[in-house]
């Protein structure tokens, strides 16, 4: 019998576009801007917020994702606060480097839930696909590509870091890190079949359009998702 993971799993592995967003972008209910998203393309959306915010905050701000993401059949994941994954009724969570281990948050986050995290490096690449059991990631982020201010003092790997990735990653990939309308060929012809974005979306004049050309260059530029 299917499990929600297995269901969850098998949307991981056909996504391609990721995007990221604050719960109140510009100061206004997310929810619009998600449903222009996803209707463009999006297959996964992240709630991420840069400051600290109490619980029920955060569960508040959740509510526009959850009925979006449910809406279009797509992943929502929330990141960093894996005991709040089941309050807000996301399908996982996303952890960085210097959060806590992939182990420790699948085990707040429930057996359920998907894990996913940021990788910098070969040596992180390589440790995330080399990891076994509750250690290994869901799938895992490799950047950033460019420097970017929503990774404040993180410097860009290039692409370099992409072409790695490529061929040596066994778990779902995406790239991420100053990826837009712009340069996405530029990431495609280095390997990459999946990208996360944030400002290529939420910044856009028209974000449905934009999900939609960052989406057609992924689709046309590789083959089936690794």
């Amino acid at each position: 019998m299917a499990t929600d993971r297995d269901q969850r799993l098998r949307t991981l592995e056909a996504a391609r576009l990721y995007f990221v967003c604050d719960g109140l972008p510009g100061g206004r209910d997310a929810g619009p801007l998600l449903d222009a998203a996803l209707g463009g393309g999006v297959d996964i959306v992240q709630l991420r917020e840069k400051s600290p915010r109490q619980a029920e905050e955060l569960i508040a701000l959740a509510d526009s994702f959850r009925r979006a993401a449910a809406e279009h059949q797509a992943l929502f994941i929330l990141n960093d606060r894996p005991d709040l994954v089941a309050a807000c009724g996301a399908d996982g969570v996303h952890v960085g480097q210097e959060d806590m281990p992939v182990a420790d948050a699948r085990q707040l986050a429930g057996r359920e839930a998907l894990v996913g995290l940021s990788t910098h490096s070969r040596q992180q690449v390589e440790a995330a696909c080399t990891a076994a059991g509750a250690d290994r990631p869901d799938q895992i982020s490799v950047g950033p590509v460019w420097a970017t201010p929503t990774k404040e003092g993180r410097p860009g790997t290039g692409l370099g870091l992409i072409e790695y990735a490529a061929s040596e990653a066994t778990v779902p990939w995406f790239a991420i890190g100053g990826i837009d309308t712009r340069n996405v060929s530029s990431v495609v012809a280095a390997g990459a079949e999946r990208i996360v974005v944030v400002r290529a979306i939420r910044d856009a004049e028209v974000p449905a359009a934009a999900a939609h050309h960052l989406r057609e260059a992924l689709e046309t530029g590789v083959g089936a998702p690794r």
